[in-house]
């Protein structure tokens, strides 16, 4: 997925924010919070998508060949995905949309409410 797709893909989701951060990353946000952020950072110049995932998907994907622990992430469970052939686009926008809504079930109950994710 392309930093454009990403930065498409994140701003579907219900009610985020976008900032660029720490050196041109593309960070994306929900009530303040960080779910994903793309950037061209480390060696090599292409896309590299990180994000937020469950404690599982976090124990499985830092065993496939091409993820990693997220750099000053990981002891919150975040992956990044090193290789552009790491992983489907398909599988990244879902991995990423449960990140969206991992951090959305994290927010105070008066920022869920005013966001819209409860009544």
């Amino acid at each position: 997925m392309t930093r454009d797709e990403f930065d498409l893909f994140c701003q579907s989701l219900k009610s985020t924010t976008h900032v660029i951060q720490w050196g041109n990353a593309s960070v994306w946000k929900i009530g303040g919070k960080i779910f994903a952020v793309c950037a061209s950072w480390g060696a090599g110049s292409h896309a590299k998508i990180s994000f937020k995932c469950s404690d599982l998907s976090y124990a499985i994907l830092i065993e496939q060949d091409g993820i990693i622990p997220a750099p000053y992430l990981a002891r919150a469970k975040w992956v990044q995905v090193e290789r552009a052939d790491a992983m489907t686009d398909d599988d990244q926008k879902t991995y990423i949309k449960t990140a969206h809504e991992i951090i959305s079930k994290k927010l105070t109950k008066a920022v869920q409410r005013e966001l819209g994710f409860i009544d």
